[in-house]
């Protein structure tokens, strides 16, 4: 990934589904918008160019691993060339819930080449910080289960056949993502936070973070920005998810 010498930063989370992270980076963007930073939030698949095609082919299990590589690859060069990149070039604090990290360890596992992953969102630049929630998979599982019924399908691997059972198909679906973020801590520099810590004693570590890798006097919030994606998207969603 390239580094960027735009007047913006961006910061990264990643993580198991049940990490934890979208809770985290929902308590990092109060902090910094009460500090009087400009901040502005991008979430994983949630172009309005392509979300409503996912859910669809989702509902009905039509994505074989290359499209669904390749649609989530369109989300993310819409959103970064609509969000993420004007709002670095404005000087805000980019906070982005999974980056092309998480096509990197989710397409690799569902089969796709490592190497033309890369390539394919190479010209994403290199955030700031990218902080890797590690969890393990019996947390996250209770954490996913805690509030709603049952797994999705997708979120599962149940599309692998790993195994018949949703519950069992998760625990290898999401233990070899894992072992692909495990391998990228090196390769990309992810700082690791154990996200089995409690809510507070985790989000004082990531602010600590914040303040060690970004200046946060360059990013004041001279003006008023009202269409700021993560104040829209908590309003669609009464708790945290991850």
């Amino acid at each position: 990934m390239p580094k960027h010498d735009l007047p913006g930063r961006l910061i990264a989370v990643e993580g198991l589904d049940g990490s934890g992270k979208s809770t985290q980076l929902y308590l990092v963007n109060r902090w910094l918008e009460g500090l009087g930073r400009r901040v502005f939030f991008s979430e994983w698949n949630s172009s309005t160019l392509v979300k409503d095609a996912t859910s669809k082919a989702k509902r009905r299990q039509l994505l074989s691993p290359t499209t669904f590589s390749l649609i989530h690859a369109t989300d993310f060069a819409d959103r970064y060339e609509r969000q993420i990149l004007p709002m670095m070039n404005a000087g805000f604090i980019v906070l982005c819930d999974r980056y092309a990290y998480t096509a990197y360890a989710r397409d690799r596992v569902r089969g796709v080449d490592p190497g033309w992953l890369r390539k394919l969102y190479g010209y994403a630049a290199e955030p700031d910080l990218t902080i890797y929630f590690r969890v393990p998979l019996e947390v996250a599982l209770g954490r996913i289960l805690y509030g709603r019924p049952q797994l999705k399908w997708f979120e599962a691997g149940m599309d692998l056949d790993l195994s018949p059972d949703i519950y069992e198909s998760f625990r290898m679906f999401q233990g070899r993502i894992m072992a692909e973020y495990d391998a990228m801590v090196d390769e990309f520099g992810f700082t690791v936070v154990d996200a089995t810590k409690n809510v507070h004693d985790q989000q004082e570590q990531v602010r600590q973070l914040v303040e060690q890798r970004i200046d946060l006097s360059l990013h004041p919030s001279r003006v008023e920005w009202p269409t700021n994606g993560f104040t829209e998207h908590r309003r669609q969603e009464s708790t945290p998810t991850s």
